[in-house]
């Protein structure tokens, strides 16, 4: 497999993809662009019930996408600064924090947070523009196989219209991400006004990540702006209840974790996040 060009490598792959499919079995692709055969690997994926997977499929989709980590570049904990050498920020735990823009997918950091929807399967949107679907992508479909076994276990204890309710932290692998563990959160979405229970949902969803790194030595975190985007909350107040609920939590429990990543993809929040850690 290792001698195999990436364009080999996604041929191959996709054609597994499409003869494990009930659906797409018959798709034309032999005219794609190796551009647009990526996106259909990517949107086969997503659309991908969880069921079991076979090795062959397993082994084939771990080799194009650690090819694939590799060419979006892997950025390490020691290449992030700290909000005290970025930005000489004089603030409380500056030297723990760190505010960083780009694709979170990339980090190789103790832990990322995916922002989940309460069914906890990943985005089925192929190629959607979310969080959870590019973490999902990238991490490969035993992702959302091994979220499905926790979702199964927890709806033979307490039902099956079991959904995961909003603020909680669930933690996974991280398969083929650079990071050791994803932490799945079901942020608040809002339908109309913020209200001081969403606020206090989002408070849970960041204090909950924190517990789960404590409990599981987790020593860094990046976070996504959880339940922004899709979920509708301010990103200034998201921001705001992000850094207040950190701190604070970091004031009773300051060994543990030693980074904590602010991650943002927008120049918008990249700008809030700025002002309010500086």
């Amino acid at each position: 497999m290792s001698a195999m060009s990436g364009a080999e490598k996604a041929e191959i792959l996709l054609e597994k993809l499409k003869a494990d499919s009930v659906e797409y079995k018959e798709l034309e692709t032999e005219e794609y662009s190796l551009e647009e055969k990526k996106r259909a690997i990517r949107s086969l994926m997503n659309i991908r019930m969880p069921r079991e997977l076979s090795d062959e499929l397993t082994n084939l989709q771990d080799a194009y996408l650690q090819e694939e980590k590799k060419a979006r570049g892997i950025v390490k904990l020691a290449d992030i600064p700290t909000i005290k050498e970025a930005l000489g920020s004089n603030s409380s735990h500056a030297d723990k924090i760190s505010l960083w823009q780009g694709d979170i997918t990339r980090l190789e950091v103790g832990a990322i947070v995916n922002a989940a929807n309460s069914q906890m399967l990943g985005c089925f949107v192929p190629c959607h523009r979310c969080i959870d679907n590019a973490i999902h992508s990238a991490a490969g479909m035993q992702l959302r196989e091994e979220c499905s076994h926790i979702m199964y276990q927890r709806r033979l204890k307490y039902g099956r219209s079991y959904e995961e309710p909003t603020g909680t932290a669930t933690l996974t692998s991280g398969y083929n991400l650079p990071c050791d563990y994803v932490i799945h959160t079901v942020g608040p979405i809002v339908y109309d006004r913020l209200n001081d229970k969403l606020c206090l949902d989002l408070q849970n969803c960041y204090e909950n990540v924190l517990k789960c790194c404590l409990e599981h030595k987790i020593k860094s975190v990046a976070f996504c702006c959880i339940s922004t985007g899709e979920f509708h909350f301010p990103n200034d107040r998201a921001a705001e209840i992000a850094w207040k609920t950190v701190s604070a939590f970091l004031e009773k429990h300051d060994d543990c974790p030693e980074r904590i990543i602010f991650n943002v993809f927008k120049d918008s929040d990249y700008e809030l996040y700025k002002k309010i850690l500086a």
